[in-house]
């Protein structure tokens, strides 16, 4: 019989914390760490974006910083959302390993359980692939997956309601336009458990639930339990990192300002939007061969660091269909990523498409 399930539960956490908590559980992970499952309501709201976005190009960081908004970078894909107490974080920890499958199937097993505690509050939820909740055409609440260590991470929540206006806001915008239609369509294709009931239940009746179909689906008990010494070491070591604006601006536009651009040398940016996210692809082209190229996005991909590596592979190849599609194909058997809603041919349109747009 499998070992029980370590259940952390814990409200009033800084927006800080309620990132760095379960990445200290994910990285600390060793042979005698159980499989864990988080609850985690924070106590103040801010905004997180996903591990390969451009916060510059993403969020409207003027904004946040005049609305005491703190914006975190997570290690996990996905895109920019506004966070409150109004959503509790439901963060898997597990032993690589654990979860058997695809991160398809991943996502299929952890989301199955929200589901599972929507549908008993009677808000009619379902799955729809790669790793959304809908009810009733709209959305409630996303997921997102990572490799951390010797873990494998997923993360979600349940969306007790939603402050659409302020996410609309946080959001980078061309003007004030195009945000009133950003507003227009979160309040069309988002939902909330408010929204659908018009008045929620007990936040810890739901999560009781919500454990109890945990417990059932995946078949194994679950234990109240605490943080090791070693994950609270850690937890300080990552709010240094997290609240740095290194980290923050860690990913997005070119990383090697030694290079030289020549008459024959041009940036282009382009973008391609694949099931699985948004593909952003800045290149410095010299004649028909990449000379550096940056990708970012709201795509998921595990492990997350393997972009970095992508990247690398890509410098030098030639512009051609043919040319990018070998250098992709090499790099997922190379590093068995997983890159779910996002296939070769997607990867080709974006690289390939982005040299044809000068900035």
């Amino acid at each position: 019989m499998a070992d029980p399930i370590r259940v952390i539960r814990l409200s009033g956490v800084s927006a800080l914390r309620s990132q760095t908590m379960f990445h200290a559980v994910g990285h600390a992970f060793g042979p005698n760490t159980p499989d864990t499952i988080m609850l985690i309501e924070p106590d103040e709201p801010y905004v997180s974006i996903g591990f390969h976005q451009d916060a510059e190009k993403d969020v409207d960081l003027a904004y946040c910083e005049g609305e005491n908004l703190q914006v975190l970078r997570r290690e996990i894909g996905g895109g920019t959302v506004y966070l409150d107490g109004d959503q509790v974080f439901c963060q898997w920890i597990f032993r690589e390993g654990a979860l058997v499958g695809t991160l398809d199937k991943k996502f299929e097993k952890y989301i199955s359980i929200l589901v599972d505690t929507y549908k008993h509050f009677s808000v009619d939820a379902v799955y729809r692939p790669i790793n959304d909740i809908h009810v009733n055409g709209r959305k409630i609440g996303g997921t997102g997956a990572a490799k951390m260590g010797k873990s494998e991470v997923l993360v979600g929540s349940i969306m007790f309601d939603f402050d659409i206006d302020t996410m609309a806001k946080v959001l980078k915008a061309p003007s004030e336009k195009f945000r009133d239609k950003v507003f227009q369509s979160l309040q069309e294709y988002m939902t909330t458990m408010k929204k659908e009931l018009g008045d929620v239940p007990p936040k810890g009746e739901v999560l009781d639930r919500y454990l109890e179909h945990c417990s059932h689906r995946l078949e194994r008990e679950l234990v109240e339990g605490e943080m090791s010494e070693e994950e609270l070491k850690l937890i300080e070591e990552l709010d240094s990192k997290f609240s740095s604006s290194e980290w923050l601006h860690s990913a997005g536009g070119l990383r090697r300002p030694g290079v030289k651009i020549h008459e024959d040398v041009r940036v282009t940016e382009g973008t391609h939007k694949a099931p699985g996210g948004l593909i952003r692809v800045t290149a410095q082209i010299h004649g028909d061969r990449i000379l550096d190229i940056s990708i970012t996005g709201d795509f998921t991909m595990a492990p997350a660091t393997a972009v970095s590596a992508f990247e690398q592979q890509l410098r030098g190849t030639e512009v051609t269909e043919v040319s990018v599609g070998r250098e992709v194909d090499q790099f997922y058997d190379a590093f068995q990523v997983d890159t779910p809603g996002v296939g070769r041919d997607d990867w080709v349109q974006a690289i390939v498409s982005s040299t044809t747009k000068p900035t």
